[in-house]
Formats: C-alpha cells, structure tokens, sequence
C-alpha cells in the first residue's frame, strides 16, 4: 500500500504507525492474545500494521499484566541498536480498542520457509533438526531449521532479549530475502526463559561480527538505549539485558538448552 514517492520520503513507516489514522481490516484468530490487522493512513500513506491493544492480553503468571505492548517496543528498540533491524518498526499507541502495539505488518516472499516441520527422509542439506516427530498415520517429521546467518542473528538477538516464545511462525522471510522476528511480547523476563525452534545453533560460535555487536549493546544500555527502554521495562529488567549481552560475549557461543526446564514453544510451529 503505497502512496506519493515524495510523501512517503516525508512520513517512513514509523511515522505513520505512530500519527497515522488506523482502519481496522480484521482480526487474526489464532493469536493467544486479541490482534488486529489495520491500516495506518497518514496524509496519502498508508501502510499495513498489526495492533495489539493491552486491553486484549490475555494474564500470564509469570509476565506482569499490562506490560505486553511495551515488550514488543522494546524489542523493536534492542533489535534496532544491533544494526540488524531484525524487529518490524513497532510503536506503542492508542487505538480502536485502546492502547497498544503496532507494527508494521510484513509481506512474506515466496522463498521456501528457513523453519518447519519436514519429512524425516527429505531433511534438507545442511539443516539443523531440533525435534522429532509423527502424525496420526506414523509418518515421521523433523522440526528443523536452515543453517543461515540470519537465523544466526536472531538466535542471538533471542538470547539477549530472553525471548519465551520464537516460534517457527514467528520467523518471517520478506521482501528481498530480510528475516524479521515477530511476537515478543514474553521476552525480558529477569529469570531464564529462552525457549525457541533455533536449538540447532546451540553451543555454536557466535557469527561474524556478533561479538561487537554484543559489546556495543553493553555501552548503549548505559546510555541512549538504556533511556528508551526504561518507558517500557523495568531497572532490573535492563540490567538483566546487560548482563545476558555480556555473558554471550565473553562465552562467544550460542547458549545450550537448559535440561531443568521447557526449551522448546509449545506449539512450536
């Protein structure tokens, strides 16, 4: 959805997110907490975007409620001091149903998924399997997922972020081969709660360039994103950041799973 070249130099996405006019399309059904597709239009632009009002989370008892919205900014904030942009421009706004997050919707391309289920005997070359298993009729599966950089990347950017819930559908492939992660709404926790479909990076190197990008995150939480996420997370919640960032750094590999408790979403897929 586009408008006017010179409008759109004018208002990027993240300006329309955040003062754009939303029009609601519909609501995605299969989401645990009440989502919405709209369509933010400011002065000619219009672009798609996924609205999460706070009012629609549904409690958890380990996550505070009410803190949902904020999680997914300060996803989008993390993912941006990487460099990576691995998050979609995510806002926090008021909307039809109340405040919320909104971000911007992604058209997935028609490469071949780098995360899913696949037959036993037709595991792609290269892929890391993470799961057996079988349907109804005994024909086994594999949960498996491609051995790519940008996989790579979000597995690190999960583990700093501490995200509870990378599932293989929240791995998007858009436009021009960019790997977005969506859905961050459980990450931050101060207590470990990594769960994901990217095992198959466990214990591995961390990938070029990583490192740096680790040690930068240390400096900025002390500085201009430590600011930005304090609208949205707690002290302690921040510090924890840090520390996980440091952590990975000086480890320089990928963590394992933790036998003592759930490593995997459920449902993964």
């Amino acid at each position: 959805m586009t408008g006017a070249s010179d409008t759109r130099a004018t208002h990027p996405p993240l300006a329309v997110l955040t003062h754009g006019d939303l029009e609601v399309e519909g609501r995605l059904v299969a989401a645990s907490n009440t989502t919405v597709r709209c369509v933010a239009s400011l002065d000619g632009v219009a672009v798609r975007c996924v609205y999460k009002p706070v009012a629609g989370e549904r409690p958890l008892w380990d996550f505070p409620d009410g803190t949902l919205a904020g999680r997914e900014v300060a996803a989008y904030l993390l993912s941006g001091a990487t460099g990576w942009d691995l998050v979609p421009p995510t806002v926090l706004r008021d909307g039809p149903f109340g405040p919320g997050a909104c971000q911007l919707w992604i058209d997935e391309s028609d490469d071949e998924p780098l995360v899913g289920f696949v037959p036993e005997s037709k595991l792609p070359a290269g892929w890391h399997p993470v799961l057996a298993a079988e349907d109804d009729e005994g024909t086994r599966y594999t949960l498996a997922h491609a051995d790519d950089v940008r996989l790579a990347r979000l597995a690190v950017f999960d583990a700093v972020a501490n995200n509870a819930d990378r599932k293989g559908g929240h791995v998007l492939t858009g436009p021009g081969g960019r790997v977005y992660g969506v859905d961050h709404g459980v990450c931050f926790h101060v207590e470990p709660k990594l769960r994901t479909v990217l095992w198959g990076f466990a214990g591995a190197p961390l990938p070029e360039g990583a490192a740096d990008v680790l040690e930068r995150l240390e400096r900025e939480i002390d500085g201009c994103l430590g600011r930005a996420l304090a609208a949205h997370l707690t002290a302690e919640e921040i510090a924890a950041v840090r520390d996980r960032a440091a952590r990975l750094r000086r480890r320089g590999r990928l963590p394992l799973p933790d036998p003592r408790r759930p490593t995997v979403p459920w449902p993964p897929m």
